[in-house]
C-alpha cells in the first residue's frame, strides 16, 4: 500500500516521497506523534498523483530515487505547489545549493536527526506563512505602474522604488516581493558591480523575521531570481550571477533617480 491516507482535514498536511519504504515509515510515525497529518509515496509519479488529488502544506522528496530523481521531479512541480524540502544522501554544498536554486525550501542530509528534519518543517511552514500573510496585506498601490516615491534605484530597465518598497518590471509591472526578498534585492542594487559574500548579503538583509540560518540566505536568492527571470521572459538580462566559491555578483549597472 503506497499511501497512508489521513482522516483529519484541519492537520497540517505533509507528503513524504522517498523510494526506502523504512524511511517513508520513520519519518510519518515521527510527524505523525508530533501532530501532523501524513501520507507516503514510493516514487515521483504517485506523488504527482497526490498532489493533484488533494492537499499537502509541504513535501519532504527524496533526491536520489530510481526512474525519476527527486530533483527532475521538484522541476516539474507548478508555482501552486507546497514548499519542498529534499532529502539528500549527498549533502555537498554544491548539491545543496542546486536542490535550493531549483525550487526547494530546503535541503537536509541523510541520515537525519528526525528532530531536526522536524525543526526544518517548522521553520519552513512559518516562513510560507509569514510570506501568505504578507501577500494578502500588500497595499493596493501595488498594482499601480504609475506610482513612483521618486526614491529609485533603476537598473537594466527595472525601477526599484525604495521608498514605496516596491519593484516594477521593465514593461512598468510590479513584481511581488517578499521583504526578505525586497531586502536582499536592495542589498544588491546598492553594491553592484561586487562580489558579496554570503555573509555580507546576510548582514545586510537580515531583518526582525530573518531566520537564525544562512541557508535563509539561499532559498531567498532562489526565489527572487525565479521573481525576476519569470518577470523579465526569455529574453531578459541575468542579474545575479554566481562567482564559483567567492559569492553572488548584481551585474547591471544601477543609477539613482
Amino acid at each position: 500500500m503506497h499511501a497512508k491516507i489521513p482522516t483529519m482535514d484541519f492537520a497540517t498536511r505533509i507528503l513524504i516521497v522517498d523510494d526506502d519504504e523504512g524511511i517513508r515509515t520513520l519519518i510519518s510515525g515521527f510527524l505523525d506523534k508530533h501532530g501532523f497529518e501524513t501520507v507516503t509515496a514510493p516514487d515521483a509519479a504517485e506523488m504527482r498523483r497526490l498532489l493533484a488529488g488533494d492537499r499537502f502544506d509541504l513535501v519532504v522528496l527524496d533526491v536520489m530515487m530510481p526512474k525519476e530523481d527527486g530533483l527532475t521531479a521538484l522541476r516539474g512541480l507548478g508555482p501552486g505547489a507546497p514548499p519542498v524540502i529534499m532529502l539528500s544522501a549527498v549533502g555537498s554544498d554544491v548539491d545543496r545549493i542546486v536542490g535550493l536554486e531549483m525550487g526547494a525550501d530546503d535541503y537536509l542530509a541523510k541520515p537525519c536527526n528526525p528532530r531536526e528534519l522536524l525543526a526544518r518543517i517548522r521553520t519552513v511552514l512559518r516562513r510560507n506563512e509569514r510570506a501568505g500573510a504578507a501577500n494578502e496585506n500588500e497595499p493596493a498601490a501595488l498594482s499601480c505602474d504609475s506610482t513612483d516615491s521618486g526614491d529609485n534605484l533603476r537598473f537594466a530597465g527595472w525601477r526599484l522604488d525604495m521608498g514605496l518598497r516596491l519593484l516594477f518590471d521593465p514593461a512598468g509591472g510590479p513584481v511581488n516581493l517578499s521583504g526578505g526578498e525586497f531586502r536582499l534585492l536592495c542589498a544588491f542594487a546598492q553594491h553592484p558591480r561586487r562580489v558579496l559574500t554570503r555573509d555580507q548579503l546576510l548582514d545586510w538583509s537580515r531583518g526582525e523575521d530573518s531566520d537564525n540560518f544562512d541557508r535563509a540566505i539561499d532559498v531567498q536568492l532562489s526565489r527572487l531570481r525565479r521573481k525576476l527571470a519569470a518577470s523579465a521572459g526569455d529574453g531578459g538580462e541575468e542579474l545575479i550571477r554566481t562567482v564559483r566559491n567567492e559569492g553572488y555578483l548584481f551585474v547591471p549597472l544601477v543609477s539613482r533617480g
